[in-house]
């Protein structure tokens, strides 16, 4: 299965998870300004994304880059994750919300978050989700 982790990090937090979540599912890594393939040709993806401003994706990259692939996202089987430095997590709920009314199968029902940098557990479990993701 043709399976891709595409993700925006600004600290390095995101970006290990995006490491390890690929790790797990032997997926192609890409950060979202360097990914210029067809998110059709994937058949399960894992989005990452931090927590910015007030609990919403990154807004110059990742969001216009996000809502232009969100109509291909009908049926494809989809992972999310991301840190936070603030806040209780709201920017996930959102997108996970979002994701589902976007017709993809969420494969982990509540997104992945790491309070700043990922913790060894953090990672094992960025792990565990990109197996689960490639196992789908």
């Amino acid at each position: 299965m043709k399976t891709a982790v595409i993700y925006w990090s600004g600290t390095g937090n995101t970006e290990a998870m995006a490491v390890a979540v690929a790790d797990g599912a032997g997926a192609e890594l890409f950060s979202v300004s360097d990914f210029s393939g067809n998110i059709g040709d994937y058949e399960a993806v894992a989005f990452g994304c931090p927590a910015m401003g007030a609990e919403v994706l990154e807004e110059e990259e990742f969001e216009p880059f996000f809502s232009s692939i969100e109509s291909k996202l009908n049926g494809k089987k989809v992972a999310l994750f991301g840190s936070y430095g603030w806040g209780d997590g709201e920017w996930m709920r959102n997108w996970e919300d979002r994701v589902k009314d976007d017709g993809a199968v969420l494969l982990n029902d509540e997104g992945l978050i790491a309070n700043e940098f990922p913790s060894d557990e953090d990672l094992e479990k960025c792990k565990a989700l990109g197996k689960m993701l490639a196992e789908s």
